[in-house]
This record gives C-alpha cells, structure tokens and sequence, in this order.
C-alpha cells in the first residue's frame, strides 16, 4: 500500500478541542496530478528564487563595474550571484536527506566567499585586462556579489550554514519568504533598464543604486514587521498562559505581511497566524504534537537524525497510510491560514523513499485557486 493510499484520522487540537484530521483516498491519476500541479509551482518558486540572485547580480554589477565593463558587468554580477548555488549539483548522487543539508551549506558560508573571492579575481583581472580594473577592484566585484547572496538567504526559513565547516548551525532570520515578488521587482525593473541603456549612459549607475536601496528598504520594512509581530506573539503567548521552550515567526507565501507562527513546548507546538493588520485580541492557535515516541527505528536512524537536524529541532512525527511521516514545521502549512486542520508544507516519507520527490515545495500551493487567493489577499490585510 502506498503512503497516500487509504485514510488515516489522526487527533490535533485545535484550541482547547480536538479535530481529526483526514487523509482520503487518492487514485493513482490523483497522484500524478497532484505531482504535475506540485512541480510547477515548485519550478516557479525556484526561477523566482534564482531570478532575485540574476538580477540583484546584475545591479550590483552595473553598481561597482559599469563604468569599466559595460554591459558585461550585469552579465557577470549575475553569473556571480548565482555561484553558491552550485551546490545543487550534490542533488544528483546524494540521498534526498542529504542533499538537504548539502544545499546552502558549505558554498554559502563565509569561508567560500574568503577562498573563491581571491581565485575569480585574479582569473578575472588576467581575462578581463582590457577593462582596466586592477586585482583590488575585481576582488571587491566577487566578494560583494558571494556575500550579499549568502546574507540575502539567511532572511528566509530555509536556514545557511554561513560557519560550515566548523560549526553546522544554520543561520535563519525568517524575515522573507523564500521568493518575495515585491523585494525582486525593483532590480528586475532596474534591469530591463540597463538593458535598453547605452552602456556610456551616466543614468545607469543611478538606475542600479536606486534599485537597490529600494529592495534595501523593503528588507528592513520586512525587518521591522517582524520586530512587531514578534512582540506580539510573545505577549499573546504569556497572556494565554500558553507555555513556550521557544518560538518563532515566519512570512507567508509571497508577502511580509502575514506572519506564521510555531511555539515549542514540552509535547508538541502550537501553531498561529497574524497579520500585521490584525486588531487587537487573542491570537488562535492549534496544537501539533511532537510524537517522538513513533521515531527511533533502526533502518531510518540516518534519514531521521539528518531530518531532524535540517528541521533545527521543529520537527513532528505522524503515521500517513502505513508509512511514517517525519514534518518540518518551519516551512508552514497547506492553506494554514484558512483551514482548520491543514497539512505540513514539508514531509518526508521514511518508508517510502520514491515518494520524496520535490520535497520542500511539494504541496505550497496545493488548494489555491482564483476564491483561495482572494480569501489569501484578504487574511493579508486582517480581514
């Protein structure tokens, strides 16, 4: 029997009550749709995701080089931008757990950016000695271009393991969403520009600075958003009486303005949403519990404990058809917003591996339609 086969009802609290919640059956054509719909959207998250890095790279690069390389300094600054994510390449041989930590793990720490910087430099001086920047310049050019990169990663929940390899804490602010349209649009905007610019126009330069400093400001609107909520949810938590390890908040899909919310306790974590115009009162919650007891097997200790380190300890157990299902709750939940007992973004089947395809964005925008979208864009704005 597959792991989405049959029906399984489970218990969740939501408030103080429990609500079951179900897994119906689904055919095999379910399935494929399901997979079909999942990589799209998976794809676009991910184009979205390596479009910021093209064209935040290519403003950077007009910023620092335009005057020296023309137009060639947006193709490079976004060639630059996009260098640590070459650990994408670890997909190919390693196991899905693996690959997990693989991925912004050692090309996104500070070393990476220390070791290569020097290397693209002076391979770039020697090709590029008709431009006439020194050694100094260009080591500047890639060493802005890998940092920002690995500093941008850091404000979503995915976590960049910025000290590897001599510590694998993965640093995580949960300031923006892994793909925030608002925060691209003003260097891809800039870009189309540059594009159509001659390359000896002295409004270039403007066009890129300008471009920057509003994602700049958009980040920091982001930054203090979250200093609110947080405020907020730590009050709201003490003010329940809702017992809290720790907690932390995160921007929903595609906007700074909705916020999700996990709260750890001794069993499990609470679980919440609030928007940055929410009026005043009680936030609502439900419960997921943590059930460790269903872990410890021997033939999934590897997957488990690598999952449970990636998850950085937000992590819940649950049974789905006769298949063990490891959740990591940082990355939110199906529709969570609006349903009353939804499902985790990311799970990992622990028997059946064929079944962990598009793993971390499998699902995101699973139920969204034209009436899903607009109730979205109203929870949005507090309604």
């Amino acid at each position: 029997m597959s792991p989405d086969a049959g029906q399984r009802v489970d218990q969740r609290q939501i408030g103080y009550y429990a609500l079951p919640i179900h897994y119906p059956a689904r055919t095999s054509i379910g399935k494929s749709n399901d997979i079909i719909r999942s990589f799209r959207l998976f794809a676009y998250l991910q184009v979205l995701d390596t479009l910021t890095h093209i064209v935040l790279g290519a403003c950077i690069g007009e910023a620092v080089a335009g005057r020296q390389l023309g137009k060639k300094a947006l193709l490079l600054g976004a060639l630059a931008q996009n260098i640590p994510d070459i650990d994408f390449l670890a997909s190919f041989w390693l196991p899905t757990t693996a690959d997990l930590l693989a991925h912004r793990g050692f090309t996104h720490s500070f070393l990476f950016t220390i070791l290569l910087s020097p290397l693209l430099a002076w391979g770039s001086a020697r090709l590029f000695r008709a431009s006439g920047m020194h050694f100094r310049r260009w080591l500047y050019f890639w060493f802005v271009q890998l940092f920002i990169h690995i500093f941008i990663d850091a404000f979503n929940a995915y976590g960049t393991g910025w000290f590897e390899p001599f510590s694998h804490i993965r640093v995580s602010f949960h300031t923006l969403f892994v793909a925030d349209p608002l925060f691209s649009a003003w260097p891809a905007l800039a870009l189309i520009v540059l594009l159509v610019l001659k390359k000896n126009n002295p409004r270039r330069a403007v066009w890129a600075i300008w471009a920057l400093g509003l994602s700049s400001v958009y980040l920091l609107l982001s930054i203090g958003f979250k200093a609110l909520i947080d405020g907020r949810v730590a009050r709201d938590l003490h003010n329940q009486r809702l017992a809290e390890r720790r907690f932390f908040t995160t921007p929903t899909p595609l906007n700074n303005q909705l916020w999700y919310i996990v709260s750890e306790n001794d069993s499990g974590y609470v679980i919440g949403y609030t928007s940055v115009w929410d009026q005043p009162g009680p936030i609502r919650y439900h419960f997921v519990y943590r059930n460790d007891s269903l872990l410890g097997g021997p033939a999934y200790a590897a997957d488990q404990q690598r999952l449970v380190r990636f998850s950085q300890g937000y992590y819940s157990a649950a049974l789905r058809g006769d298949s063990l299902v490891l959740c990591d709750l940082r990355f939110g939940e199906i529709l969570g917003w609006e349903l009353p007992h939804p499902q985790p973004v990311l799970y990992y089947y622990l028997q059946y591996l064929a079944s962990n395809r598009l793993l971390v964005q499998r699902g995101r925008f699973a139920g969204w339609n034209k009436q899903a979208i607009l109730r979205y864009l109203r929870r949005i704005r507090g309604i």
